[in-house]
């Protein structure tokens, strides 16, 4: 009999909490089980998860599978609706090894749907792990749900208010996971610039970013995942400044380059206020790169509108896009507004990721002949500190070797490692 596994979508906190159900259904001792944890960002991201189902029935069709994540809390229904499906579990318990229990003795169900109220929730776990299988890098959800209401986004609906988990456990979980052997720990979370709005004292992302580079001295690299730029504080950006273990890449929930696009989405930030920020970063880090998330077609974008989000990617120096063409999503007050074609929307898409690989391409370019430290995550590939995949062979995973970057490779670079590096 097999044991349990996990099908991720969407998100890096979605490839953590994988892990934490994993163990926690382990721990409930389920078997011959498959978690399908899903992603509610877009309509796309949906439909493939419902693909994936009905192909691992066919492929495996003794085995349990129990469907959970952010389309299994905002569209319970439709996913319980599926023959293939055995459970549906909605986000406030997925993590809970007593979640599991039931299915591991056999216990029948009322109801497919195990989905609770997750507006009502309140508590923030420290679903602690001491590390992930097969990987040098960590992820470590310090912070679960959004008290923001972004006209295009379901999330709120599926992962409930923002919680943040207590700084002294965040601490904790990384010093283990550094000393279980991990090089770098990424901060994750649905909203992480809010972190710390809820606990006492409310200390922010910055202050759990300077605890962790000052109480896990022995961690060599940290990052943090997408951030709200207009929420950095002023620690934060002392910790970019002040500490090169804090990796220089950012990546940036920007979502447009145009005003009045931001203000319909009921962003937080303006264009100026994105460019104010990446500049001062670069000031204090010259190294430092940045990502972002931009939607292509949101309702009511003009050809004027997108040249906006287009001439962002020179004017910020983006060098990462993750690009989504709008989709609409029901319940969103978005969805009532006037739309963009499809077609339309899908074509600005793919100029957008066109200019986002142009531009990751000059990155690589500009590296080569530098000496960049390299964190090897399996043998022959690492990521440079400006997380660029780079070639090199003879390193086992985990090491941090400096390494000359030679040329380019079709994902990123090629390098050979200095003489003292072996």
């Amino acid at each position: 009999m097999s044991g349990v596994e996990t099908l991720t979508f969407g998100c890096r906190l979605n490839t953590y909490e994988s892990e934490v159900m994993r163990a926690a259904a382990e721990t409930a001792g389920l078997t011959d089980a498959l978690i399908v944890n899903t992603c509610a960002v877009t309509a796309e991201a949906v439909r493939q998860a419902k693909q994936a189902i009905r192909k691992a029935r066919r492929d495996t069709p003794e085995r349990r599978i129990i469907v959970t994540g952010c389309a299994a809390q905002t569209e319970a229904r439709s996913f319980a609706d599926m023959p293939e499906v055995d459970l549906v579990i909605g986000n406030a318990d997925k993590l809970k090894a007593a979640t599991y229990t039931a299915l591991s003795f056999g216990v029948p169900l009322n109801d497919k749907v195990q989905v609770n109220d997750i507006m009502a929730v309140r508590e923030q776990a420290g679903h602690l792990i001491e590390g992930l299988d097969g990987r040098t890098r960590a992820f470590v959800q310090v912070q679960n749900g959004c008290d923001h209401r972004c006209t295009f986004c379901i999330i709120p609906y599926g992962r409930g208010p923002s919680r943040s988990v207590p700084m002294g456990a965040a601490v904790e979980q990384i010093k283990k996971l550094v000393g279980n052997g991990y090089r770098e720990v990424v901060l994750t979370g649905v909203d992480i610039t809010s972190y710390g709005g809820d606990l006492p004292g409310q200390p922010s992302l910055g202050k759990l970013v300077q605890a962790i580079l000052r109480h896990v001295p022995n961690l060599p690299r940290l990052r943090i995942s997408s951030i709200e730029s207009i929420e950095a504080d002023e620690a934060l950006h002392d910790a970019i400044a002040s500490d090169h273990r804090l990796m220089p890449h950012l990546h940036l929930s920007l979502q447009s380059g145009d005003d009045m696009i931001l203000k319909r989405m009921k962003r937080r930030h303006l264009r100026a206020d994105t460019l104010a920020f990446v500049e001062r970063v670069r000031t204090a880090r010259p190294d430092m790169v940045f990502g972002a998330d931009i939607i292509a077609g949101f309702p009511t974008e003009t050809d004027e509108m997108f040249e906006n989000s287009l001439s962002m990617i020179a004017a910020a120096g983006l060098t990462y896009l993750h690009v989504f063409p709008y989709s609409p999503r029901p319940g969103t007050p978005a969805a009532r507004m006037p739309q963009v074609d499809r077609g339309i929307a899908k074509r600005r898409a793919a100029i957008l990721r066109n200019a986002g690989d142009e531009a990751f391409q000059a990155l690589c370019a500009s590296r080569v002949g530098s000496i960049e430290n390299v964190l090897i995550e399996r043998d022959g590939m690492g990521r440079t500190e400006q997380f660029v995949p780079l070639r090199i062979a003879g390193f086992a995973a985990g090491q941090i070797v400096p390494v000359r970057v030679t040329g380019l490779s079709d994902s990123g670079l090629v390098g050979e490692p200095m003489r003292n590096a072996a």
